[in-house]
């Protein structure tokens, strides 16, 4: 029988008293792993009444003091680093090289919120005016949640768990209920530093646990990466509850390739970031704007790039690829193309009705490939969130920028050239928050922002660095006076 998973709370792992629990498959196997409960709001909100009697110590802990919890913590990461990596491949589908890159990647954030007592530094002028000082200092919030998805199931808590709890606040992570394994994995090395009880707890849950983060007035800023649709939600619900909030959402990632850009070394970038994690993130490109006469040799090269891929199981180090998540989201990916090619576009390469050998339980869907699609149409405006790339055409740079503006998204841009001009031009003026020359996959490092525009973000301050610490604290300012007759006294 499968193991039914249990809430983190006070420093103490608690079997939740859900009615219900739901399965965690191996995408790529159909094993069911364990059973996640659906927490109820009552469990959400024993969780916050901890996380709030824990802050009002937590908070009064030296920074330097702080973050040497994260210096244990990143060793325990460190040492346990293959085991989570499995676990991450196993719950939720990626190649174990991808997994691997993903935790580096989180680790980066640990190291990063190690330096939060020079990160949150206030400052001060002397004399503002006559025997008058006047400071600015940062303070924490109190407890602040955080909701994550299942397609990076390591790295995502990480981009927000070290800088909230380095910055003195207690943390409540609600982790997607398809990847609840890997956050498992933290929560038990986070006991492991001696961590006070209660500074970071975890409760799994659907929907009903999401409303209750956002409603509780003890929980004073929510996180959320998920789907644009999701996110407008728990932004509005978060804030009309007076919280701050940071909602990360979709995004339809565009490609820019100019006929003087290098075609062998574009197809395998594009490729990777086409295809890598099965499609399925946010800073995958799923569709290229091919200038001119770059139509014929890009097509070519994609087209290799998706019949070469080796698909397979994710533990197997000679996978590139591994499956998507479920067999409702296999589903809605192929429907999609066959809207893409119904609307005119034409199928190069079709990853559809294919199978693993070994894995026929897997949700299977193999790279795929289409030329001819049309601006308006299905695939050039929806985030598919999967093994597949679309090509359109464009006369102009011009004319590939407007497009790019013109798209409801705002996560990533992208353009191949080896034209200096053509790119600074581009990361001028194109709309989107992360930015990339020459590069498929425009993730920035744990000490710059996660960015993202228009549909793609929902909020001020994005996770990740400078914006992670402004985000968890609040700012004070002190003016004070001291008259030299009132010193006299002593």
């Amino acid at each position: 029988m499968a193991t039914q998973l249990s809430n983190f709370v006070g420093g103490h792992w608690k079997k939740a008293r859900a009615s219900r629990y739901l399965d965690v498959v191996n995408p790529a196997t159909g094993e069911v792993m364990s059973k996640v409960p659906l927490s109820t709001k009552e469990e959400v909100a024993r969780a916050v009444t901890q996380g709030m009697e824990a802050f009002r110590d937590w908070r009064r802990v030296p920074a330097t003091d702080r973050i040497q919890y994260l210096f244990r913590f990143k060793n325990l990461l460190e040492k346990h680093f293959e085991d989570i990596a499995r676990t991450m491949t196993r719950e939720c589908g990626k190649t174990i090289v991808e997994s691997r890159g993903e935790l580096r990647r989180g680790i980066e954030n640990v190291e990063v919120a190690c330096g939060i007592p020079s990160l949150m530094q206030g400052y001060n002028n002397e004399d503002v005016a006559r025997g008058i000082d006047e400071h600015m200092v940062r303070q924490p919030l109190g407890v602040v949640a955080c909701v994550t998805p299942f397609n990076f199931p390591g790295m995502i808590p990480l981009w927000f768990l070290p800088y909230a709890i380095a910055t003195g606040n207690s943390f409540l992570l609600k982790p997607s209920e398809k990847v609840p394994e890997t956050s498992a994995w933290l929560m038990r090395l986070l006991g492991q530093t001696g961590l006070p009880q209660g500074v970071v707890q975890m409760v799994h849950g659907g929907k009903e646990a999401v409303d209750a983060l956002c409603d509780h007035a003890g929980v004073r800023a929510v996180s959320f990466v998920g789907s644009t649709r999701v996110a407008r939600y728990v932004y509005a619900r978060a804030t009309a509850a007076g919280k701050r909030a940071q909602c990360q959402g979709g995004a339809k990632n565009t490609a820019i390739i100019l006929p003087d850009a290098d075609m062998e070394m574009t197809g395998d970038i594009v490729g990777d970031s086409a295809f890598g994690c099965a499609g399925q993130r946010c800073l995958a490109n799923s569709l290229a704007i091919v200038v001119g006469s770059a139509h014929e040799p890009f097509m070519e090269v994609m087209r290799e790039a998706a019949q070469s891929r080796r698909v397979g199981y994710g533990l197997d180090e000679a996978s590139q690829m591994g499956p998507v998540i479920s067999p409702q989201s296999k589903a809605r990916i192929e429907d999609l193309i066959g809207e893409g090619e119904r609307e005119g576009a034409r199928i190069l390469v079709d990853g559809r009705r294919k199978v693993v050998d070994g894995f026929e339980n897997g949700h299977w869907v193999f790279p795929t490939l289409l030329d001819g699609v049309p601006q308006g149409g299905t695939l050039a405006t929806t985030e598919l969130f999967g093994p597949v790339f679309g090509l359109m055409r464009a006369d102009s740079l011009d004319e590939a920028i407007e497009f790019v503006n013109g798209q409801t998204y705002g996560n990533m841009a992208c353009l191949f050239t080896s034209s200096g001009a053509a790119a600074r031009r581009f990361r001028s003026e194109a709309e989107a928050g992360n930015i990339g020359i020459n590069l498929g996959v425009a993730a920035p490092m744990a000490f710059y922002p996660f960015s993202g525009w228009k549909d793609s973000f929902f909020g001020t301050l994005h996770a990740q660095g400078r914006h992670g610490v402004e985000f968890y604290t609040q700012t004070k300012v002190v003016i004070e006076r001291w008259p030299p007759a009132w010193t006299r006294r002593f």
